[in-house]
């Protein structure tokens, strides 16, 4: 009897796998559904064009992202969407990632935060990131704030 559990526990093992692969495709397709999801509630119904062109040449990074990132860690029930924005800004500008930074303070004006909030965000991490990452993400915010003036309704140049 002892000379079949080896054969027993490896069936076991593969069938215990095979379940799990199973399991995993399905999930993996609903992560990604939920990451597209959190992405169009942010971005005003719109996909994310930089994850949209990472598609393009990254696939598996954009999966990931998508999966990972946006299904599982940004569509946790933990925080509203308002006080994910507003700390994942300060993440990136604490960091030096003004390029996210600006990504997702673009989100946060999308759902209603201010621009005196986000000001008010760059004045906060001049305490633990220091004069010169607050500065690089004022600038950004500066661009930011320019280009949706820019684009808004009404302030079209006027055709000649």
């Amino acid at each position: 009897m002892t000379r079949h559990m080896p054969l027993r526990a490896m069936t076991t093992a593969l069938l215990v796998a095979t379940a799990a692969a199973s399991a995993m495709a399905n999930t993996t397709e609903e992560r990604l559904d939920r990451g597209d999801a959190v992405v169009r509630s942010l971005n005003q119904g719109q996909p994310q064009q930089v994850l949209e062109r990472m598609r393009q040449e990254f696939p598996f990074l954009a999966e990931a992202t998508e999966a990972y990132a946006l299904g599982d860690v940004w569509s946790r029930p933990g925080l509203d969407n308002r006080t994910r924005q507003l700390a994942a800004v300060a993440a990136f500008a604490a960091t030096g990632q003004t390029a996210f930074m600006k990504v997702h303070a673009g989100y946060a004006l999308n759902i209603g935060v201010s621009e005196e909030e986000l000001k008010e965000i760059v004045y906060l991490i001049t305490v633990s990131a220091g004069f010169p990452r607050a500065i690089s993400a004022s600038q950004t915010l500066s661009e930011l704030f320019a280009e949706r003036r820019d684009t808004a309704p009404g302030n079209e140049a006027p055709s000649p």
